[in-house]
């Protein structure tokens, strides 16, 4: 579980800061890899890290 967490986390960030290094040098494709990247955040990453928190503090 903390392996995917991870692995989500850095494909989210790592699509994201990939979005805006586009966007800075205004490349195409720009806004789909931010979108991307910020849909892995909210929807992947976020919620498998809740839910390791969530799990690791009902445990103890």
């Amino acid at each position: 579980m903390k392996n995917a967490v991870y692995l989500v986390g850095f494909l989210a960030f790592f699509t994201l800061s990939t979005g805006i290094m586009f966007e800075f040098f205004q490349w195409p494709f720009a806004a789909v890899f931010m979108m991307l990247g910020f849909t892995l955040f909210n929807f992947g990453f976020l919620p498998t890290l809740f839910y390791k928190l969530y799990k690791t503090q009902k445990s103890s």
